[in-house]
C-alpha cells in the first residue's frame, strides 16, 4: 500500500507549566500554514507532546512520544517526504552533541524534513547535500543547548548537595525537591510538614503486617481485597509489594544519589516503622524462602534450609497426602502430613526407610520452645549475634579489598595515555560487580544484626505458646508464623528417624542447634512426641556418641 507524506508536529516541555505559554499555539499555527502553503495534508492527530520529560536526560526518548517516533522512523513506518515541525532543535534533544546530531541525521536519512518554527530553518537530505555547512550550524545549536542544560544540571545538583549536607548537619529542615517521595505521604505547604494519606498509609501497614505473618503475594492481595484496603484508590499492586517494603522511607529516611554521591537523610519523613521494625522487615525479606505454601499444608519443619537427616546429611522434605480422609471441620488429620529424607528423591544412599508423621516432631519442638527455661538453657553462655558479626566483618573486609583494587586500576588509568587496554576495562567491570555483591552482603548482615535482640526476650516462650494449638490444628497463620520463629531460632534441626544408633522403632532422636547458641539433644516418643529424655550436649559430644563413620550432617538443602 502506498504511503503518502504527512506533516507531524512535536512539542516538548521539561516543565508542564510551560504549556500555558504561547509556544503550543505558535507552533501549531505554523504547522497549519506550512501544510497549506505546500499542499501537504495536516493531520492534527499526529501532533506529539512530551510534557515534563527532559531532553537532557533523554527521558523523552526512553519514556515519551519522541522515542516512539524515532522507532517508527527506524522501522520505516514514516512515509518518505513527510515533515516534522518543532519549535527549535533543542526541543528534539539537549543530550551530548554527538547523540543529538545522530538523532537528527537518522530522521533526515529516512527521507523526512525537519523544520524549526522559531527560525524557519529546514533540514533534509537534498538540502544538506547542497549546503553541508547547515550541519555545522545545527551542531553549534546542539552544543549550546547541551551546555546550557549541563550547566543548569550541575548548578541544581550542587544546590541539592548543599541542602543534603545541611540536613545531615542539622542546619536545614526544609523540603528538598529531588527524587521520588513515598506515595503514602503528601506535603502540606501551609504547615510545611508531611501528612499521611490515610488509605495509602493503612494499606502499607496492612501489607507489612500480612507479610510478617508469612503471607505471600497472592495471599496478601486476597486478604487486602477481602478487607477493602485500597492504594491510590485501587487494589494494592502485587508486582510492587516487595519493592515498596524495601523503601527506606518506611523508616523515615530519604535516600538520594546526586552524581556519584549518595545521601541518607534520616528522619526526613514521618516513619511508619521504628528502626527496629524496619530492620526486622528487611531481615525477613532477605531470608524469606519464596515457595508455594498451600493454605492447609504450610510446613513448619521444612522448606527453609534448617532440617536435615541425621544419617546422610540430606535435607528433610515434607509431603501432604491430600487424599486421606479429613476431620469433620475439613482440616488435615495427623497422618496426612509426613516427612522423609530427600535421599529417596535423589536415589542417594541412606539408611532411612519410608517416612513418618511430622506431627510428633512439630509437637515436641513447639512444646520445648514454649518453656522459657528451655530457651534460656539453649542460649545460655552464647552470644547469638557472634556468627552475624563475623559475617559482617568478613563482608566489610571484602568491600575494602575490592575498593583498594579498583582504586589501583583507576590510578593506573589516570596516569596512562591513550585508550585503556580491554583486559583492564574487563577487570574493572568484574570488580564493580563483585563490589556490588559484597556491599549487598554488608547491608543484609547489618539489617539482621539490628533486628537481633542482644538477649533472649523474656516473653519469647509466650510467643511459641500462643502458636502451639494453631500449629497442631493446621491453622494457616500460626503455622506460617511458626516457620518464621523456626528460621530465627534454629541454625539446624537434625532428625534421627530410628534413634542415633538406629536401634529403636519406638523413639525419634532430635538435635536442636540454636543460631549462635547451644544445642539440645531430645529423644521423643514416635507416636505422641512426648519427651523421653533430653540432654544439653554440644555437637562435638554428640559426634563422639555416634557409631564409627557416622557424621553430623553438613549438607545444604
Amino acid at each position: 500500500m502506498q504511503q503518502y507524506a504527512k506533516v507531524y508536529s512535536y512539542l516538548r516541555f521539561s516543565d508542564p507549566k510551560q504549556a500555558d505559554g504561547g509556544s503550543v499555539d505558535r507552533q501549531l499555527s505554523y504547522a497549519r500554514r506550512w501544510a497549506a502553503d505546500n499542499n501537504v495534508p495536516l493531520d492534527e492527530s499526529l501532533s506529539m507532546r512530551d510534557e515534563g520529560l527532559s531532553a537532557y536526560h533523554q527521558r523523552h526518548v526512553s519514556q515519551g512520544a519522541f522515542g516512539v517516533f524515532l522507532k517508527a522512523v527506524e522501522d520505516g513506518m514514516i512515509p518518505t517526504g513527510s515533515v516534522l515541525i518543532v519549535e527549535g532543535l533543542d526541543r528534539l534533544s539537549r543530550a551530548e552533541p554527538m547523540v543529538a546530531q545522530a538523532q537528527l541525521i537518522g530522521i533526515v536519512m529516512a527521507g523526512i524534513t525537519v523544520i524549526t518554527a522559531m527560525d524557519r530553518q529546514e533540514y533534509n537530505r537534498d538540502l544538506l547535500k547542497r549546503e553541508p555547512h547547515r550541519l555545522f550550524v545545527a551542531l553549534a545549536m546542539m552544543i549550546r543547548a547541551y551546555e546550557e542544560s549541563d550547566t543548569k544540571s550541575k548548578r541544581v545538583s550542587d544546590s541539592i548537595r548543599r541542602r543534603c549536607e545541611a540536613w545531615i548537619a542539622g542546619t536545614n529542615r526544609r523540603i528538598i525537591r529531588s527524587g521520588a517521595d513515598p506515595s503514602w505521604l503528601k506535603w502540606d505547604a501551609a504547615t510545611e510538614t508531611w501528612q499521611e494519606i490515610p488509605d495509602n498509609a493503612a494499606a502499607i501497614r496492612k501489607l507489612i503486617d500480612l507479610y510478617l505473618k508469612g503471607y505471600g503475594t497472592n495471599g496478601i492481595v486476597d486478604q487486602m481485597g477481602e478487607n477493602h484496603f485500597m492504594y491510590n484508590g485501587r487494589p494494592m499492586p502485587g508486582g510492587r509489594m516487595y519493592e515498596m517494603m524495601r523503601l527506606p522511607a518506611l523508616g523515615g529516611t530519604k535516600r538520594l544519589k546526586i552524581g556519584d554521591d549518595e545521601y541518607e537523610l534520616k528522619d526526613y519523613y514521618p516513619a511508619l516503622l521504628s528502626e527496629a521494625q524496619f530492620a526486622e522487615l528487611q531481615t525477613a525479606l532477605a531470608r524469606r524462602v519464596r515457595s508455594r505454601v498451600g493454605v492447609s499444608s504450610a510446613s513448619v519443619l521444612t522448606g527453609y534450609k534448617r532440617t536435615f537427616c541425621g544419617y546422610c546429611g540430606m535435607a528433610i522434605v515434607s509431603q501432604t497426602i491430600a487424599t486421606r480422609r479429613r476431620k469433620s471441620d475439613g482440616k488435615l488429620t495427623d497422618g496426612s502430613r509426613r516427612i522423609q529424607c530427600s535421599s529417596r528423591l535423589t536415589r542417594l544412599p541412606c539408611d532411612v526407610v519410608g517416612g513418618l508423621s511430622a506431627v510428633p516432631i512439630e509437637r515436641a519442638v513447639m512444646s520445648y520452645c514454649a518453656d522459657q527455661m528451655n530457651l534460656n538453657a539453649l542460649y545460655k553462655g552464647a552470644d547469638r549475634s557472634t556468627p552475624i558479626r563475623d559475617a559482617l566483618s568478613l563482608a566489610r573486609h571484602e568491600v575494602a579489598e575490592i575498593e583498594l583494587q579498583l582504586g589501583r586500576i583507576v590510578q593506573a588509568l589516570a596516569e596512562g595515555t591513550g585508550a585503556a587496554p580491554a583486559i583492564i576495562v574487563k577487570k574493572a567491570a568484574e570488580l564493580e560487580a563483585r563490589l556490588s555483591d559484597a556491599r549487598a552482603k554488608v547491608t543484609a548482615a547489618e539489617y539482621e544484626l539490628a533486628a537481633m535482640s542482644p538477649s533472649l526476650s523474656s516473653d519469647a516462650a509466650a510467643e511459641w505458646q500462643a502458636l502451639y494449638t494453631g500449629v497442631l490444628d493446621y491453622e494457616y497463620e500460626p503455622r506460617l508464623k511458626a516457620r518464621e520463629l523456626m528460621m530465627t531460632t534454629f541454625e539446624r534441626i537434625v532428625i534421627y528417624f530410628q534413634g542415633v544408633d538406629r536401634s529403636t522403632s519406638e523413639f525419634i532422636d532430635l538435635l536442636l542447634v540454636a543460631r549462635g547458641g547451644g544445642s539440645r539433644f531430645l529423644r521423643i516418643d514416635r507416636r505422641t512426641g512426648e519427651w523421653v529424655a533430653g540432654e544439653a550436649l554440644p555437637p562435638q559430644d554428640v559426634l563422639a556418641t555416634l557409631p564409627e563413620g557416622m557424621l553430623l550432617p553438613v549438607g545444604d538443602e
